[in-house]
């Protein structure tokens, strides 16, 4: 059984929602998840324009394929975020870390704002890797 430890050497970073780092030790089950976006379930964009509408369905998106997976949203250890709007995510942070928190996860993450993502309609992308 994996036993998974929270390594987190100041407080500063609680109130945005993420870790430094998780400790995973034993025997876990690592799930790698690719770029997961604001897609319905034939790959069509949806939410132009409304990055908390988007980050709740890269979030259920997510959810899905961890489920799939045997896996929660508490198993996820590592979470990277892609934004092309910086300013429109810290709007919806707060959104995405209540999320995040009701569903017991904590994950060591960061936060990157980059040109473009795959899709040009898409404002946010979640990379994540879950441990159980």
């Amino acid at each position: 059984m994996a036993e998974r430890r929270i390594i987190n050497p100041w407080t500063w970073q609680d109130s945005r929602g993420f870790v430094q780092a998780n400790e995973v030790r034993g025997q876990a089950r690592t799930l790698y998840c690719a770029g997961v976006i604001s897609v319905d379930d034939d790959g069509r964009p949806l939410h132009e324009g409304d990055m908390r509408a988007q980050a709740m369905r890269a979030l259920d998106n997510l959810e899905t394929i961890l489920r799939r997976a045997g896996c929660e949203l508490s198993d996820v250890v590592r979470l990277t975020i892609y934004t092309t709007d910086m300013d429109a995510y810290l709007g919806a942070a707060p959104d995405v870390r209540a999320r995040l928190a009701a569903a017991g996860c904590r994950p060591a993450s960061t936060l990157l704002g980059v040109a473009r993502l795959a899709m040009s309609q898409l404002l946010i992308e979640l990379e994540a890797t879950a441990a159980k």
